[in-house]
């Protein structure tokens, strides 16, 4: 299955598009292994860094492209098809198609490669007031 961006955009809720990406990975599991140097190489590209700042901009910097959820912090740019050396090798349209690109957080990147979305879901977001001094 070929996951592409307007598919998941079709979904209204974080869940939903959350199982949509989900890949079920196993922890510590080798994706570059010795050939990391490719992978390495691709993410510094100026190439990359303009497409990862075109998705960015397409999504408000939102987890999952949900507008009530702006990444606080770190933005990543998560190929929702995984990609491999192959990939980089012969140039695939996996890689700078923003049509197979999604702004994430952090924790959602690695939920969707190793875990599921409990983790995500069942924090409650404390809404912060004026001269609210309790961090937590």
């Amino acid at each position: 299955m070929t996951r592409t961006y307007s598919n998941l955009i079709s979904f209204q809720t974080f869940e939903d598009r959350f199982n949509y990406l989900r890949l079920n990975g196993e922890v510590g599991k080798e994706t570059f292994g010795f050939d990391r140097l490719y992978n390495q190489k691709f993410y510094r590209s100026r190439e990359w860094k303009d497409i990862r700042n075109y998705v960015i901009t397409r999504d408000l910097g939102c987890d999952l492209a949900i507008s009530d959820r702006e990444i606080q912090g770190r933005i990543m740019v998560h190929h929702m098809n995984p990609i491999s050396v192959e990939d980089i090798k012969h140039s695939s349209d996996y890689l700078l198609n923003p049509e197979y690109l999604i702004t994430v957080s952090p924790m959602t990147h690695d939920a969707i490669h190793y875990s599921d979305a409990s983790i995500l879901l069942s924090s409650t977001i404390i809404e912060r007031r004026p001269g609210d001094t309790k961090l937590w």
